[in-house]
């Protein structure tokens, strides 16, 4: 499984949809039910699919799935 399929399916359990949702417009403004609760549920499956320890300030960042995608390049993890 690549790193990209892995962020995908985190995304897909998290939200519930299907992968093909996601990209550009899948953020916290255009997403319902994506509210604090969620995007924290979010982070922490990120990091566990990861091994990753998320700091503060990028899990409130966390708010898009592009925003995702660049966060995971800072900890190392090409996509």
């Amino acid at each position: 499984m690549t790193n990209l399929e892995k962020l995908n399916g985190v995304f897909c359990e998290v939200f519930l949809v299907d992968a093909t949702a996601l990209g550009e417009g899948f953020d916290n403004q255009h997403v319902d039910g994506w509210d604090s609760v969620r995007q924290l549920s979010l982070a922490s499956s990120l990091e566990d699919a990861f091994d990753i320890m998320l700091d503060p300030v990028d899990i409130l960042e966390l708010t898009s799935y592009e925003n995702a995608r660049s966060m995971l390049g800072k900890y190392g993890i090409a996509l």
